[in-house]
């Protein structure tokens, strides 16, 4: 898609390392839809054809996907940076999601001046599991360099505030630390336990479940392995999609338990089936402020989960003895067998953590924030 000009109608560019379902993904969807009908979109995915998240947009929105964008994917050569940048003129707004997209923030910082283009927003919401255990010293020197002349940079998580100073040298001006948020309300509803036409919850059933995509940084076969403890009228019900699905199966097999252990598939709106779930659990190598967590904590769920990221600080107090240290398969199945041995334990903690989210995570906070931080990038008072 090429615009004619960056008026008043000029559509917001969105350049995805990914557009398949996922915590970031959710929230663009969100924030585009928020934002409605008066704004235009264009998103371009690294992975061209990775647009699950479409389904979650609303159709009333102008929303077009450019085909002929230059790849994201590549050697940074000059040449090929000069043709991401040439293809970002006549958009109102740049926004940038992840690493996937780096190189399209090393062409506009290269690159903005000369051909005019319009401001660019960073975010990045964490790492995938090349960077799982620890940051890699090229891309914190090509990041440095790339931000250099982003309107701002937008994290999720405290940890990646601290990222983006100290590692990556960003001024405090341009770090935006913008929490995620959800419809809090939304999630207050029990579902039907037949909700599922392909998993029915039967009564007298228990469910530890997660929400996820099934990519190796969130490491769920070890939440099959720590789950294997959990009892017998238990099942672990993990919904998302993504390559890992075929390594969870052969985890359960392994440990005899693959008659308890269901991957129903992605669900377009988490609201509808959270409430089934009577214990959350996370198991990711690397998290920083996943929107799944806030959704079960306004579910009333109790976690398990490692203290990986912000996760130790978002669930409420009463929860935090379950939450393990990073890699503990040993601690987090301890928590999930805990948890599963006390009815109550599990209402007080669920409570708690339902309160902490109506305190702290609404959608309404996040979104005005959003939409104060792309107007005044824009030069505009307000978005429509």
């Amino acid at each position: 898609m090429r615009v004619s000009s960056a008026g008043p109608r000029a559509p917001i560019l969105h350049l995805h390392s990914s557009f398949d379902e996922g915590g970031k993904e959710l929230r663009c969807a969100r924030l585009i839809n928020a934002f409605g009908p008066g704004l235009m979109h264009a998103i371009v995915s690294a992975k061209p054809g990775a647009m699950g998240a479409v389904k979650l947009i609303s159709r009333s929105i102008p929303v077009t996907y450019p085909t002929k964008f230059p790849s994201l994917i590549g050697l940074p050569t000059p040449g090929r940076l000069k043709r991401i940048a040439e293809a970002m003129k006549g958009y109102g707004l740049v926004l940038t999601y992840n690493w996937g997209a780096m190189d399209a923030v090393m062409a506009h910082t290269l690159f903005a001046k000369a051909l005019r283009l319009p401001p660019l927003i960073h975010h990045e919401d964490g790492f995938n599991e090349d960077e799982a255990g620890g940051l890699k010293r090229r891309r914190n020197w090509y990041r440095r360099i790339a931000l250099g002349r982003t309107a701002a940079l937008v994290v999720p998580s405290r940890g990646l505030e601290r990222i983006a100073a100290e590692v990556w040298h960003q001024p405090a001006t341009r770090i935006h630390r913008i929490a995620n948020g959800i419809d809090i309300a939304a999630y207050g509803r029990k579902p039907r336990l037949d909700v599922l036409p392909q998993l029915i919850k039967h009564k007298g059933e228990f469910w530890v479940g997660t929400v996820a995509g099934l990519r190796a940084v969130k490491n769920l076969p070890r939440l099959v392995c720590a789950f294997a403890g959990a009892p017998h009228k238990w099942q672990l019900v993990i919904f998302g999609e993504g390559p890992e699905r075929a390594a969870i199966e052969a985890e359960a097999v392994r440990l005899g338990i693959e008659h308890r252990v269901h991957l129903p598939g992605f669900v377009a709106k988490p609201q509808d089936v959270i409430g089934l779930i009577d214990i959350f659990a996370l198991s990711s190598d690397s998290e920083q402020f996943p929107i799944s967590l806030v959704e079960a904590m306004a579910a009333g769920l109790p976690v398990a989960a490692p203290a990986v990221g912000d996760i130790a600080d978002m669930v409420a107090p009463e929860n935090a003895p379950f939450i393990a240290a990073p890699g503990d398969e040993e601690g987090l199945s301890h928590a999930l067998v805990e948890l599963a041995h006390e009815p109550g334990l599990r209402r007080t903690i669920g409570d708690a953590n339902r309160r902490k989210a109506e305190a702290n995570y609404g959608e309404e906070r996040m979104i005005a924030r959003y939409r104060r931080l792309y107007a005044s990038a824009m030069g505009r008072k307000t978005l429509p």
